[in-house]
């Protein structure tokens, strides 16, 4: 159970992979509200025996700006919020890599590093591993932190929104998504926004639904996608069923993938699956509602 989690937390990765960032924005002029006594600082650790990178101990809320040549650029813009139990970042096959995906079809990508639970060590995969035999308890302990990660996630949406026209994208194509915890933090996101800072467009991938908070499905149209896999160890399909009969009760476009094999984690690791290809389902599915459509040039 506890290699399971560490696999649905931060993900293998296919390779090394480097940041190349555009640029890294603070989300707050100093201190954000709920973590003003916090003293520790970001810290990014490969010490675990995953030899995977994670990103800990956040306290100041960035995104980091991925964007697609200009004249590639179709409008869209996607936050994406890597998930890791609320306690580290996935910050590679969950974040980084899925920002250059979607940059190759011309979608802007902003990668979240939201507020997250204090680590006292250098390896917070492996202080987070004990935790994981009492959900009910880990729920408990990041209680306090998810708020503060949800106000970071609507921060994030309004400030990529009022600096749309600098970012060369449309206000009204901006989407969230995010994995496991990151899928969490979507779903409360979306159901706490108001007009400045509602995503256009949702994407929970394997969300955990217990910690979410809120539940008021906007009137707005808002569609939804949701993958996840059949054989998730932490049980998140029948989750993902759940949130999408509710989008599809109230009328709102929602479309779920449901893949026999690929475990909780999967992002963008490659396992010799179908589930490996998700992301391109995902493409289609953008382009069905119009947000890859490269806008027509009046002369």
């Amino acid at each position: 159970m506890i290699r399971f989690f560490i696999l649905a937390c931060i993900s293998f990765i296919s390779g090394a992979a480097t940041i190349h960032a555009q640029q890294v924005l603070k989300l707050y002029e100093g201190k954000p509200k709920g973590s003003e006594s916090w003293t520790w600082n970001e810290q990014t650790s490969t010490n675990n025996q995953f030899k995977t990178e994670v990103v800990y101990n956040v306290s100041e809320p960035t995104i980091t700006a991925y964007l697609p040549p200009k004249e590639a650029a179709n409008g869209t813009a996607i936050i994406v919020a890597p998930g890791g139990a609320f306690h580290t970042l996935s910050i590679n096959s969950e974040g980084v890599d899925v920002a250059k995906w979607l940059n190759s079809k011309g979608i802007a990508a902003f990668v979240l590093k939201y507020r997250v639970v204090h680590s006292l060590t250098d390896d917070p995969v492996k202080e987070l591993m004990p935790k994981m035999q009492d959900f009910k308890k880990l729920d408990e302990e990041n209680a306090p932190v998810v708020p503060l990660a949800m106000a970071d996630g609507l921060t994030a949406v309004r400030y990529v929104r009022s600096h749309a026209k600098d970012f060369n994208i449309d206000p009204k194509k901006i989407g969230f998504m995010g994995f496991s915890a990151g899928g969490t933090l979507t779903m409360s996101v979306v159901y706490n926004a108001t007009d400045t800072n509602r995503p256009n467009f949702v994407a929970p991938i394997y969300a955990y639904e217990p910690a979410v908070i809120g539940s008021a499905i906007p009137t707005a149209k808002t569609p939804i996608f949701i993958v996840v896999a059949g054989d998730d160890q932490l049980n998140m399909m029948p989750m993902s069923i759940n949130i999408y009969k509710k989008w599809f009760d109230a009328g709102q476009p929602a479309e779920l993938h449901i893949y026999e094999k690929g475990g909780h984690g999967f992002g963008m690791r490659k396992q010799n699956l179908p589930v490996d290809t998700w992301y391109e389902r995902f493409g289609d599915w953008l382009n069905v509602q119009g947000f890859m459509k490269t806008p027509e040039i009046r002369h």
